[in-house]
């Protein structure tokens, strides 16, 4: 009787920590899975980001007119 109710015990935690290693173990391959996506999209956002041009001298010019009137 006490042997049978050990060997359940012994089981039913096998089961719970194998079924938490298996969670942590998915968790762990999406987390590099999605960090590699994200690293991927970055660049190709930075490469955007870093071929548009700044504004001109004149758009520069009017733009701090504006902060500095828009400041007072």
């Amino acid at each position: 009787m006490q042997g049978d109710l050990l060997v359940e015990g012994v089981a039913l935690m096998l089961v719970g920590m194998g079924s938490v290693f298996a969670f942590l173990l998915i968790l762990v391959f999406a987390t590099k899975t999605l960090s590699a996506v994200a690293q991927r999209f970055a660049m190709q956002w930075q490469a955007v980001a870093d071929g548009g041009e700044g504004p001109s001298l004149e758009e520069a010019a009017a733009i701090a007119a504006a902060l500095h009137r828009h400041r007072r």
